[in-house]
Parts: C-alpha cells; structure tokens; sequence
C-alpha cells in the first residue's frame, strides 16, 4: 500500500502519518519510513545530531500494525495507545535512514488489540515492543 490507500485505513494526517508504504504478509505488517531530515521532531532532538525520538519510533510500529486491522477500522474509527510494555531501543534512527517494521497482532478482544514489533535499519534492530491499543469512535465536535 502506498501513503494515499494508507489514508483510506489510518485517520493520521499531515505531519503525523508515519509511514509512506506497508504490504501485509499473512499475519504480519511489513512497514517503511524513509526519514528525511526535515521532520518536525528532529529540530529539537537534537540541534547538530537529529536522532529520531524513541516515542516516533513507537508510534511508526503502531501504525504499521492498525494496518492488519483494516475491517475494524471504519471511517469514524480511532486508533488509541492503551499502553507499552519491553520497549528496548538499540540503535538509533537517523536522516536518511529507510525505518522497516514487522508487526503483529497477539491477541484481540475488541474494542482492545494487542501487538508486537520490531524496527530495523537494513538488518540492524533498532526497537523492539509490545504494545496493546483501543479502537475507539470519533468524537463530534
């Protein structure tokens, strides 16, 4: 999937879509980032050594996984974090990198899904995550 048939899953726009491509592989989320440098959360982290937050990092792998859950989301649906756990960094995302992630769904019991994933640069393991998230309505107003 390209960043436009993203758009038609994810409710995440602008500065906040993080992926630019994701292919689905039976139960897997095969995801891509290609960082470019002038991101909003690389001005200040940090001045003459842009390093990609970890929590961008977090949220680039849950994004990649919402993708293994296109039924549930309808076009009033939200993706919410409900929570992280054994998130390990182990080296750093830069400009220029091309951030791939697997993910997958462990466990589901809707409104609640719970995943893991993996974020490397070429073969080096950059993060690794459990995460568990809600799909919740669109709030009017």
């Amino acid at each position: 999937m390209n960043k436009e048939e993203i758009k038609k899953i994810l409710p995440h726009r602008d500065d906040m879509l993080l992926l630019d491509e994701v292919e689905r592989v039976d139960d897997t989320a095969h995801g891509m980032y290609k960082v470019k440098g002038d991101e909003f959360f690389l001005r200040g982290h940090f001045p003459g050594s842009p390093i990609v937050p970890g929590v961008i990092l977090c949220e680039i792998l849950a994004q990649s996984a919402c993708v293994l859950l296109t039924d549930k989301m309808t076009e009033n649906a939200i993706p919410v974090y409900a929570g992280l756990d054994k998130v390990r960094f182990r080296s750093p995302v830069l400009p220029g990198d091309e951030f791939r992630t697997e993910c997958r769904i462990t466990k589901a019991r809707h409104p609640f899904y719970f995943g893991e994933g993996k974020g490397y640069v070429g073969d080096r393991l950059c993060v690794s995550a459990e995460f568990s998230f809600a799909i919740t309505e669109r709030k009017e107003g």
